[in-house]
């Protein structure tokens, strides 16, 4: 079953929904802040789109978690950036996600949430090494445009250091959310497990 552009954004926006927590990154914030912050992300992520389930951790590895939405089921490899550069105007919490909606028939989908919402004909970027991928967009929610592009995104994660996300925000300043890949990749391997069956 193929996903058209506005289906996989269909599905893409309603992983990342995420409420405005008005939780603040304390300064100074250390490893086990990092998790907490994981773990609080990953909790309000169902409650933005209204869906009440249980949630199993599958894991925190390094500032990336992997989670399990059991009645849909989906679970997920989910991680907010360490640095967004350009401030942030922004109401909610920035994060990157790859989803998997095995009755969907999705796998291994990328996702994001943007710092700040983007200008209306701003391109977004993702840069990961020396690889460039254009993304689709909504106001703040960016995804692959297809399959082989969030293969390739995956992949491409696996083997370097960091990635970052580049757009223009509403008033023309560019800006970059930038992802420590530590850890990404079992992080990805354990949601894609969750959801094996």
């Amino acid at each position: 079953m193929r996903f058209g552009a506005s289906t996989r954004g269909k599905f893409a926006r309603e992983s990342i929904r995420v409420a405005a927590s008005g939780l603040a990154k304390p300064a100074g914030v250390h490893f086990a802040g990092a998790m907490l912050r994981l773990i609080l992300l990953a909790l309000l992520l169902p409650m933005s789109v209204g869906v009440a389930s249980a949630r199993d951790s599958l894991g925190v590895f390094e500032g990336w978690g992997a989670f399990r939405d059991a009645p849909a089921p989906r679970c997920y490899a989910i991680a907010e950036p360490v640095q967004a550069r350009g401030g942030s105007g922004a109401v909610w919490r920035p994060f990157a996600a790859i989803g998997h909606w095995p009755r969907k028939n999705i796998r291994g989908q990328f996702n994001a949430r943007l710092s700040r919402q983007r200008a209306a004909n701003s391109a977004v970027t993702l840069s990961i090494g020396d690889r460039r991928f254009r993304l689709v967009a909504g106001n703040a929610d960016v995804w692959a445009p297809d399959r082989q592009t969030d293969a390739a995104i995956i992949a491409t994660m696996r083997s370097v250091k960091s990635m970052s996300i580049e757009a223009t925000d509403q008033t023309g300043r560019g800006f970059a959310d930038t992802y420590d890949l530590r850890g990404v990749a079992t992080a990805m391997d354990a949601a894609a497990l969750g959801c094996a069956k």
